[in-house]
């Protein structure tokens, strides 16, 4: 009885191959047919392309680490940002991933530092503010060491429900300490990125923050 219709179609690739091929998948935003187009190329590629994107991905993981200050994504620590003399040190953005600090660079109105939480709240997904870089950041505000003090927080998480959230977490943490604590302007759409947002858009809603303070909507009254 011939079975071949009823094998397995992952039964015709090579263990190998199968195996570049489901790490490719895993990565985010990277579907079946695209996962297959990838590993196609490597396997087609001279053997110097294949070990020189090795060795990039090796190299990434042993040098790359997190700067003690901001928590960015960095080689050295601390960051090019944190260690520049020229960024002020008095404000700081908090953003949600390390592409954001890229994309509010790229917008080019923001010359203070930053602070990366690596995530947002998110409780359906078991993400508390355990889970983010929200303790280093009260250490910054409260540092004792000679640093200079912080003056404003610039909370430029994401416009979507888990971004305003964390938002509104991080404001009211934040009240007691005395800083000044601004949300970047809703010039970027509700539910978009930072990530995504052209350089226009991200230089407008910094320019045009609000305080938190004066947006948290009034308390119900009593009766």
């Amino acid at each position: 009885m011939d079975d071949r219709g009823s094998r397995p179609r992952g039964a015709v690739t090579a263990a190998p191959l199968a195996r570049l091929i489901d790490a490719f998948h895993r990565l985010p935003g990277i579907g079946p047919k695209s996962a297959q187009r990838l590993a196609y190329h490597v396997l087609r590629a001279p053997e110097a392309e294949a070990q020189d994107l090795a060795d990039a991905l090796l190299d990434v993981k042993q040098r790359i680490r997190l700067c003690a200050v901001c928590q960015n994504l960095t080689e050295s620590d601390p960051c090019a940002v944190c260690a520049d003399p020229a960024r002020d040190p008095a404000t700081v953005c908090v953003v949600e991933e390390p592409l954001d600090v890229l994309a509010v660079e790229r917008a080019g109105a923001f010359r203070g530092r930053y602070h990366v939480l690596h995530g947002h709240l998110s409780p359906m997904d078991g993400i508390g503010p355990e889970q983010l870089k929200v303790q280093q950041l009260l250490a910054r505000l409260g540092a004792a060491d000679g640093a200079p003090p912080v003056e404003e927080v610039i909370l430029a998480t994401n416009p979507n429900l888990e971004g305003e959230a964390t938002a509104a977490y991080l404001a009211r943490l934040l009240a007691p300490l005395g800083v000044r604590v601004t949300r970047i302007a809703h010039g970027l759409p509700i539910g978009s990125d930072v990530e995504y947002a052209d350089e226009r858009t991200l230089h407008q809603a910094l320019e045009h923050r609000v305080s938190m303070a004066e947006s948290a909507p009034a308390p119900p009254p009593d009766g």
